[in-house]
């Protein structure tokens, strides 16, 4: 336990660290030296009249030959997430250079020409979207009117020009009627800090379009606003291409801060991640009711009542907490554009206690503690040893890569890290029943006296069985179904995992549940069948047996060391 602890408190620390820079659905990435030829910036479901907002800045390149190896963004559209992982950028071949989508979508590129400050934008396939940015005209005019703005300060008295402004600011603040609305665009100074304003352009009917590329103090800038058609709806990914570093054995660095808003008509949310702030409540009560039923049960039974069962009640409660706090950071992400911190760390807690209650509890089952024995074996604690500080990696790993950008390359790295972990903790809690069943079998071959607990463990193989299944569905079905459903259904994805935890959750408790004519439960009641209890194999798979022994207020256990 004590190992637990450290490792709770390890993961709380980093979360806190982290959840300070998370900025959730508005999405803001700086990378400095970077080399990577591609990066994904964000991937974002549309439905009509959502809203797309890019701001590139401090932009730095090194001189070198764009023509051939160009530089720029890519946006493309698809129905289904899996298509977008087929795209050029893991060929040879630059996406900025294509002229028609590998896969048949639409596709927009926007290809910086840095000698010519220009971005050349080009529509392949058919677009239903509105692009707003600025031409070189619109820069222009917005140069000669900032001059023109310039108020000409007195010489001989700068005070009362300053007097002068304060008063007219005052009196336009009480006789405006907007100012309301004003001081309500203030709450979110992320959208409308750098709104983009400029020439509009319908892609359905312009498909070659020249805007301006910004420069000051050697780095360069670029915005664009984009409104989604009825006709576009979609999964958007928007990525940025450094195509010089594609020749082999070339490595320029370049440096650049991008700021992406993305909005539907409801909120922040993605059209995958609408849905779900009201399913992981649901679900939550309905995990809460099942933990309530099954306190019920422990109560009603007693003196049937293991240990285990207590951790599994806590399991239950713990899972429906962490949907709860789970639903309401997708509440103000969709509202707010970024998480509250505070509810934040509360749903990252609570999802830390619950991969730990999980494979905790779902290993002690597995060896037979407190159903069989009561003393685990030294292989047994090994496998503890392992799997709580790797679930708590994999916990560490899963709040970092949800508290950082989708474009920065740590961000591959944990989830590689977190998936490979996952496989482990799955894998390594199989071991106990391998174990035990293979020593039994060994045991009963030898000398006969263990069939009683032979045929005992051998109903734990259902268990086992719906363990294989659970990890099976919830780790590659439920992936497969995701990555093909239209991207507006892809939360039935998280539907289906909750659901088949769901299940999984009750059959267990009904297997276990403390009952005396529960098979699972049962132990000898007979002098032969005490016999055959005492079994003892060399491996000390069946270390600390107990027995147990009915009496008219119920059962108590006793226990007998082994020989």
């Amino acid at each position: 336990m004590a190992a637990v602890h450290r490792g709770c408190s390890a993961a709380g620390f980093v979360l806190l660290l982290l959840i300070s820079d998370s900025s959730a659905r508005i999405h803001r990435l700086t990378l400095q030296n970077e080399t990577r030829f591609a990066v994904d910036l964000n991937n974002f479901g549309f439905y009509a009249n959502g809203t797309l907002d890019v701001h590139l800045t401090n932009l730095k390149l090194k001189e070198t030959n764009f023509s051939l190896y160009p530089v720029g963004f890519t946006l493309s559209r698809s129905r289904v997430s899996g298509v977008l992982s087929y795209t050029a950028e893991e060929t040879e071949t630059c996406p900025l250079t294509l002229t028609k989508a590998p896969n048949g979508e639409p596709l927009i590129l926007f290809l910086f020409d840095i000698q010519k400050l220009n971005v050349n934008v080009k529509v392949i396939g058919q677009q239903n979207n509105i692009l707003t940015a600025k031409t070189h005209t619109d820069m222009d005019k917005a140069q000669k009117s900032n001059k023109s703005k310039q108020p000409a300060v007195s010489a001989d008295n700068p005070a009362d020009n300053k007097d002068k402004k304060s008063k007219d600011e005052s009196k336009n603040t009480n006789n405006d009627p907007k100012t309301d609305d004003k001081t309500k665009e203030k709450q979110h100074p992320d959208v409308n800090a750098h709104k983009v304003e400029g020439t509009t352009f319908n892609l359905n009917e312009t498909k070659l379009i020249t805007l301006a590329l910004g420069k000051a103090n050697g780095t360069y800038n670029f915005s664009f606003h984009m409104d989604i058609g009825p006709e576009a709806e979609g999964l958007y990914s928007l990525k940025f291409h450094y195509c010089p570093n594609r020749q082999p054995k070339l490595d320029h660095a370049y440096s650049f801060t991008v700021e992406v808003i993305e909005k539907n008509p409801g909120g922040y949310l993605s059209a995958a991640e609408i849905p779900l702030s009201r399913l992981y409540l649901c679900m939550a009560g309905v995990f809460f009711a099942a933990a309530v039923v099954w306190v019920y049960t422990l109560m009603k039974h007693r003196f049937s009542v293991f240990k285990i069962h207590w951790l599994m009640a806590a399991l239950a409660f713990t899972k429906s907490t962490s949907l709860v706090f789970h639903s309401i950071n997708y509440h103000f992400i969709n509202t707010e554009g970024h998480p509250i911190e505070g509810w934040a760390v509360m749903y990252y807690i609570t999802h830390l206690l619950k991969g730990a209650l999980l494979f905790i509890t779902l290993a002690l089952i597995g060896t037979g503690w407190a159903f069989v024995k009561y003393i685990l074996s030294d292989k047994e604690k090994k496998i503890f040893m392992i799997v709580i500080p790797l679930q708590v990696l994999a916990n560490v790993a899963y709040i970092i890569i949800e508290s950082t950008e989708e474009g920065s390359s740590e961000y591959y790295v944990w989830k590689e890290i977190l998936f490979l972990v996952d496989l482990i903790c799955c894998g390594a809690i199989l071991f106990p029943v391998v174990w035990s069943i293979r020593h039994l079998q060994e045991a009963s071959s030898t000398d006969g006296k263990a069939a009683m607990n032979l045929e005992k463990l051998k109903l734990f193989r259902h268990y086992y069985v719906m363990i294989v299944c659970y990890i099976y569905f919830t780790r590659i079905i439920a992936i497969l179904l995701k990555i093909t459903m239209p991207f507006q259904w892809q939360w039935c994805y998280e539907f289906l995992v909750e659901v088949s935890t769901l299940i999984f959750f009750v059959l267990t408790g009904y297997k276990f549940r403390p009952a005396s004519n529960n098979p699972y439960l049962q132990l000898p009641q007979d002098e032969d069948d005490v016999e055959n209890d005492e079994v003892v194999t060399e491996s000390g798979a069946l270390e600390g047996i107990s027995k147990v022994k009915k009496t008219s207020n119920g059962r108590d256990r006793q226990k007998e060391s082994a020989l």
